[in-house]
């Protein structure tokens, strides 16, 4: 039946198939009609339903006809004519004024689209109606009449589909963006939004207006939602544009999202308790020993003593755990190495994980000074200095603590010479 059909999709338009229509029995006709409709094939499923109509007179089956008609955009005039005759004996029919608005909109007549549109006006006041009339005004740029019947269509029903082409005529005719907004803004506070669709229109119309709150806001309530870390992502993107770090703090901590994020603004802005109680809840949570070399450093961070012996004790104890365990980041290395050498608390030590940390990236001029630093507190002056050159080549003294580790290897250099 199925490669029947698919054989008869293929020869829809031809005076065989119109011959072959002849012979089937309406039952057969009424199924061949809707599978071609549901395949698509609208020229063929306006044939079927054309030869249904003609047979029976009934009027269902000329709708089918015009709605294939439409649909495939084809025989538009001819359509319009079968439906005008049949007006004429079925006046006041308002299911033919519905079909001839968008077939004389296809057919590019405008002014007889309008007339049924106030026909139908005049006799109904229905959403879909009322939907459906504002099209003319439409294609004519009435857009302030169109945009006063999608008014009363979506104050019926607060059907998305209608707000949101009230929303594209304001923003691109009218110039009442402004308006769009609160109006999309009002229905998705009020109602229960079925479609994404609001929450984007709204992205388009508030980056147009360069607003980032309401970026912001609508990207908060699209992850309200759904926990997409792509919306998350955008959300942190908003905040970062802001400069708003306790914003973006305040919003995760509320989530408990993006965990790593909200431990790398605790550490950006100093807040050393909850970035520790954070780090050891992670830690707790994975085992990943990273976590210990960050305990040891937010340990060392957050006294106020930095040469208390018991905290250096924690902090050495908590850092040789996480080497143990693997961990070979340089960048903790760097600090923890820099940290030996820089308290007078293993030197040796300290250099022996700084040349670990070089070997991975042999040409970091923070890991450089580190070293020399290393090689000054151990009188080595010379090499301090040859090091020190390097980093002074590259960076400079504009930061503080390379100035100081130039001026005072330096010096030693100069005394040993």
């Amino acid at each position: 039946m199925i490669l029947m059909l698919a054989a008869a999709l293929t020869i829809g338009g031809s005076t065989a198939a119109a011959k072959e229509l002849q012979m089937i029995s309406e039952d057969e006709l009424i199924v061949r009609g809707l599978v071609y409709s549901e395949y698509r094939a609208y020229e063929s499923s306006r044939q079927v339903f054309q030869k249904l109509f003609d047979m029976t007179g009934e009027k269902t089956y000329l709708f089918k006809e015009v709605t294939s008609s439409l649909l495939g955009r084809t025989h538009i005039p001819e359509s319009i004519a079968r439906l005008k005759r049949f007006d004429k004996t079925h006046p006041d029919m308002l299911e033919v004024k519905r079909l001839l608005i968008p077939l004389y909109l296809t057919n590019q007549q405008l002014g007889e689209a309008k007339y049924e549109a106030e026909y139908l006006l005049e006799r109904s006041d229905k959403a879909e109606d009322l939907d459906l009339a504002s099209n003319p005004y439409l294609y004519s740029g009435e857009f302030n009449k169109a945009l006063n019947l999608l008014q009363k269509a979506y104050e019926k029903t607060f059907n998305e589909n209608v707000l949101l082409r009230m929303a594209a005529i304001m923003d691109e005719y009218t110039g009442e963006r402004k308006r769009a907004i609160q109006l999309l803004e009002t229905h998705r506070r009020m109602h229960l939004v079925k479609s994404n669709d609001v929450y984007f229109k709204l992205l388009t119309l508030y980056v147009k207006e360069n607003d980032v709150d309401g970026v912001l806001s609508t990207y908060q309530a699209l992850y309200e939602n759904d926990r997409n870390d792509e919306y998350l992502d955008k959300i942190l993107k908003a905040y970062a544009f802001k400069g708003d770090v306790d914003g973006a703090i305040a919003f995760l901590e509320k989530k408990q999202a993006a965990l790593k994020t909200l431990f790398g603004l605790y550490k950006a802005k100093k807040a050393y308790d909850k970035a520790l109680a954070l780090a050891r809840k992670m830690y707790k949570k994975d085992e990943d020993p990273k976590w210990l070399a960050e305990i040891a450093i937010l340990t060392y961070e957050k006294a106020k003593n930095k040469n208390d012996k018991a905290m250096i004790a924690r902090m050495v104890k908590t850092f040789d755990k996480a080497l143990s365990l693997g961990v070979d980041d340089s960048i903790y290395l760097n600090y923890y190495g820099y940290t030996l050498i820089d308290k007078d608390i293993d030197v040796k030590k300290g250099m022996q994980i700084l040349e670990n940390a070089l070997k991975q990236q042999p040409d970091n001029t923070y890991y450089l000074d580190s070293l020399a630093w290393g090689y000054y507190k151990e009188k080595s002056c010379k090499k301090a200095y040859e090091l020190m050159q390097k980093v002074v080549a590259q960076e400079g003294l504009k930061e503080p603590e390379i100035a100081e580790h130039w001026e005072k290897i330096k010096a030693c250099s100069e005394v040993q010479h």
